[in-house]
C-alpha cells in the first residue's frame, strides 16, 4: 500500500493533536478534513502537512473516495450517528476517539453496525502506550507482581479546557466525567485485572470546577472529583482516585500494581517505572528507571501515546490484523464509567 490516506472528521483539539501525529508519521497523510465549524477547518487545513480537501459536512468527506481511513474526533454525543456515516463504508478503516459513545446502548448499536465489515475499528484508547504505562503492563504480564491483588490509578490535574460551543460542559453531551475522561482508566484497570468487572461503587461531586458557569439557562454539571472500586470475577480490587482541581501536584498520573510478590508503578510526566520486589526490596529502596521510547517522532498531548497508537493503528491496516484496542474494549470502558455514575447518583453498589 502507498501512503496510508487519512479523513479527520472533527477538527477541534483533538482533532488538530491527531493531525500533528499523521504528520511526524512514515507512510501516512492526512488528504481530507471535515467540520461543521469554519474556524476549526480553518485550524485543520493549517495544521495538516500537505493540501487536504474540505468539508463542512462528514458525509462530503465520505464521498470523496480521498480517504483509506479516517479518525472520528467530534464531540463525544455525535459519535453514534457519526459511526453510523462512517460504517456503512465497508471497505474504510476507523479510530473513533474516547469514548466510544456516551452510553452502553449506544455503544452496543456500534458494535452492531461494524460486524462483518473488511475495515478495522480501533477505540483511540491510548493510554495503554504511554511509554511508562507500556513498560508497566508489560511487567505486570511477565510476572513482576506475582499474582495481581490491586490495582490504584491516581489522577490529580487540571479542570476541562473550553471547547467549542462549551459542550463538554454538560454530562448529557460527554457522558459524564467518569465516562468522558476516566474511560482510560477503566480499560487500563480491565487490561491489568485480566478479567471481567463485576461491581463498581463510586463517591463523586462538582465541588469546586465551573460552579458559576451557565449556558442557555444550564448549569455546567460535570463533577470534578470522584473515588471508583470496581471488583473483578478473579478477585482483583482496583481503584480510581479522580481530582480536576489538582494541579498544583508533581505527578498527574500515577498507576500501581500489587500483587503478592511485588509492586511497579509507573508516574506521569515523571516518566519512571518503578520496581520493588518482595523480600529484596523495602520501603524506599526499590528499582527506580526512567523510561524513554527514542522511536516516538512527535509527543504531543499525550506523551507521545497518541503516535504510537496511529503508528499500530497503520500496521494493522497494512497487515490485515486485527485491531489491538476493540469496540469490546470501548464498551467496556464506557460501562465502568456509566455504571460509576451510577452508583454515585443511586448511594449503592453497581453490579454489572
Amino acid at each position: 500500500m502507498d501512503d496510508i490516506r487519512y479523513g479527520i472528521i472533527g477538527t477541534g483539539m483533538m482533532g488538530i493533536e491527531h493531525i500533528e501525529n499523521i504528520n511526524a508519521l512514515p507512510e501516512a497523510r492526512v488528504t481530507a478534513i471535515a467540520d461543521p465549524f469554519p474556524a476549526s477547518l480553518e485550524a485543520g487545513a493549517a495544521a495538516a502537512a500537505g493540501p487536504v480537501s474540505v468539508h463542512a459536512d462528514h458525509r462530503g468527506l465520505l464521498e470523496s473516495g480521498e480517504c483509506d481511513a479516517v479518525v472520528v474526533a467530534t464531540p463525544n454525543m455525535t459519535h453514534v450517528d457519526v459511526l453510523a456515516d462512517v460504517l456503512a463504508q465497508p471497505d474504510l478503516h476507523v479510530l473513533v476517539e474516547k469514548p466510544l459513545c456516551t452510553t452502553v446502548a449506544d455503544c452496543e448499536r456500534v458494535i452492531e453496525l461494524a460486524e462483518g465489515r473488511p475495515g478495522i475499528v480501533w477505540v483511540g484508547l491510548e493510554y495503554r502506550y504511554m511509554p511508562p504505562v507500556a513498560r508497566l503492563i508489560e511487567a505486570v504480564r511477565a510476572g513482576a507482581v506475582g499474582r495481581t491483588h490491586m490495582v490504584a490509578i491516581r489522577e490529580h490535574r487540571f479542570p476541562f479546557l473550553t471547547k467549542v460551543g462549551d459542550w463538554n460542559r454538560f454530562s448529557t453531551n460527554t457522558g459524564g466525567t467518569l465516562v468522558e475522561k476516566c474511560c482510560h482508566f477503566f480499560d487500563l484497570m480491565n487490561l491489568l485485572a485480566d478479567a471481567d468487572p463485576v461491581r463498581v461503587y463510586a463517591s463523586g461531586g462538582q465541588d469546586v470546577n465551573h460552579l458559576d458557569e451557565v449556558y442557555d439557562g444550564r448549569r455546567a454539571d460535570m463533577l470534578d472529583n470522584a473515588f471508583v472500586i470496581v471488583d473483578y470475577a478473579n478477585g482483583v480490587r482496583a481503584m480510581l482516585d479522580l481530582c480536576m482541581f489538582a494541579e498544583a501536584t508533581h505527578n498527574q498520573e500515577e498507576i500501581s500494581v500489587v500483587g503478592d510478590a511485588g509492586k511497579v508503578e509507573a508516574a506521569l510526566p515523571e516518566n519512571v517505572l518503578r520496581t520493588g520486589r518482595r523480600g529484596e526490596h523495602w520501603i524506599g529502596g526499590v528499582d527506580v528507571t526512567a523510561v524513554h521510547d527514542p522511536s516516538i517522532a512527535y509527543h504531543g498531548h499525550h506523551h507521545g501515546s497518541s503516535f504510537v497508537e496511529h503508528g499500530r493503528f497503520c500496521d494493522a491496516i497494512r497487515n490485515g490484523t486485527e485491531p489491538e484496542v476493540t469496540l469490546t474494549d470501548g464498551l467496556r470502558s464506557v460501562a465502568l464509567g456509566a455504571a460509576a455514575h451510577r452508583s454515585i447518583d443511586e448511594g449503592r453498589p453497581i453490579t454489572l
